[in-house]
């Protein structure tokens, strides 16, 4: 008789499983509560216990680390040492086995769970006996996953065994989960210890979807989500309507949640291959749109929109009225549905504002390696803002330099905004050097950079980019400060009579 171990915390569809091994001839060898469920089903089931001669012991956290446990799953059937050895030791061979984990990952999501309840759901002999079955996959058939049962179960009603083939890409699924199992693990501890630098780490993320290919038609490319991660995210976003997201849509998409998420009042974000081409803020979700337009109404053609307030008809009317790839919002009114519906292919996501995340890492590959860095969340409120100047900015020029510093932050390095107090008025983003950046951003801006403000991502290594500033009309600047020529830009900007604030904190987005 074929013997299966079946241990798991997960129930669902364990009965109508082991009802079927039974009728294929299976003996079923079970453990604690999940022996109790079959019995209570009228399952006929073996105890460890019985298997092993030893009760199970210390609360339960030890009862199948045993021999006639482990023998019977490690051993090599076609190696005739193997067979003798469990024969002379009255081990009999275990041929499937089906065990699910303590929840680990579902304890800890409590943001109130109990340090010692967190170490109770770490799950020993689960992962021994996964492990050890996997590791004969040769003659064991290993399960760790439900949605695994029908088709493990029909290829044993066809065959009376598993093929090799399943049996391996079992064995590989139990490693991967058993890998990510113990990452969650070693973070939460490495987290309880207040390692922040541990001289290995490993990031566990879950198939969310294949994507048809990446940034261009012949990479391959898929998007994985973090099991634990933040609500806040793309990656949680409901999707109402439209076509699948693609590679450079996600990248598109988050970018434009991580700026819109820097303002209070009601803000749209227009982005375009990474950087904002628009941002607007006012009192309604239609103003705030409108400026956002109006920043850079050519741009914005096939771009994604965010929103941190619920997109209503009227402003659902405006979005209808270009071609946009992605809308982005907390809610959609009914009427804004139905008018933006009417387009096929736009796609219309919401995400949880009220879950904002802020304490992941960010990662980035490099070739053979991974960068790993803190999200950038510091704003103007932790800076310690100093005028550098003879002149103070004014409350409204303040207003202005605000929202350009909220802005420049996410706008890819050498980064100069142009805004007034409303919305941005010019971008200059990518640049090789910082006075490129300001002509770009300057002469977006146009006419309108007069009586406006700028926003430096980083310092100004000379007096340059002050320079231009001043001749398009610019009165106000705020950059980190820190060069060994900051005098030379406080000079240039007094001889104008530019207000300049330096935030001592530099925002680079390579």
């Amino acid at each position: 008789m074929k013997r299966a171990l079946i241990s798991v915390s997960d129930k669902s569809g364990i009965i109508e499983f082991a009802e079927s091994l039974v009728k294929l001839g299976y003996e079923i060898l079970s453990t604690g509560g999940t022996k109790r469920v079959f019995e209570e089903n009228g399952i006929p089931v073996t105890g460890v216990e019985e298997v092993t001669g030893f009760p199970e012991i210390l609360d339960g956290r030890v009862k199948t680390l045993h021999p006639s446990i482990h023998g019977g799953l490690l051993a090599k059937l076609s190696n005739p040492a193997h067979k003798e050895q469990i024969e002379s030791q009255n081990i009999k061979p275990i041929d499937l086995v089906c065990v699910n984990l303590y929840p680990f990952q579902q304890t800890i999501a409590n943001p109130n769970v109990a340090f010692e309840d967190a170490i109770e759901n770490i799950d020993i002999g689960g992962p021994s006996m996964l492990r050890s079955a996997a590791k004969n996959f040769e003659t064991v058939t290993v399960i760790v996953d439900a949605v695994d049962y029908d088709a493990v179960l029909a290829e044993l009603n066809v065959n009376g065994e598993t093929t090799l083939k399943t049996r391996q890409k079992l064995s590989a699924k139990v490693f991967r989960h058993t890998a990510a199992y113990d990452s969650f693990i070693a973070e939460y501890l490495t987290e309880q210890a207040g390692e922040e630098l541990p001289e290995q780490v490993t990031f566990t993320y879950e198939l969310k979807q294949p994507l048809r290919y990446g940034e261009n038609p012949h990479q391959k490319a898929a998007f994985y989500e973090k099991r634990l991660g933040s609500n806040f995210s793309i990656a949680k976003a409901r999707q109402l309507h439209g076509k699948e997201l693609s590679y450079n849509n996600i990248h598109d998409a988050d970018a434009a949640l991580q700026i819109v998420k820097e303002f209070n009042e009601p803000a749209a974000v227009a982005v375009k291959h990474m950087n904002p081409c628009g941002v607007g803020t006012g009192a309604t979700v239609e103003d705030a749109f409108s400026k956002a337009f109006a920043a850079d109404p050519v741009s914005i053609f096939g771009g994604i929109v965010a929103f941190n307030r619920a997109v209503d008809g009227a402003t659902a009317t405006r979005l209808h009225e270009i071609f946009l790839e992605i809308v982005i919002a907390p809610a959609f009114s009914d009427e804004a549905l139905d008018i933006l519906t009417a387009k096929k292919n736009i796609r219309l996501l919401t995400v949880p504002f009220d879950h904002q995340g802020g304490v992941e890492k960010m990662l980035t590959s490099v070739e053979g390696g991974l960068l790993v860095q803190d999200l950038d969340s510091f704003s103007l409120a932790d800076a310690d803002v100093k005028v550098a100047t003879d002149r103070t900015p004014t409350a409204g020029e303040m207003e202005a330099l605000e929202l350009a510093w909220k802005v420049v932050k996410h706008v890819k390095s050498n980064a100069i905004v142009v805004a007034d107090k409303d919305m941005t008025l010019g971008v200059g983003a990518g640049q090789m050097n910082r006075v490129g950046a300001a002509k770009i951003a300057l002469e977006q801006a146009g006419e309108k950079a007069k009586g406006a403000v700028l926003a430096s991502d980083a310092f100004f290594p000379m007096d340059d980019t002050v320079e231009a500033a001043a001749k398009a009309g610019i009165t106000a600047i705020i950059q980190p400060g820190g060069s060994i020529r900051d005098e030379d830009s406080i000079k240039k900007a007094n001889e104008y009579g530019i207000a300049m604030i330096m935030t001592g904190i530099r925002h680079f987005k390579h």
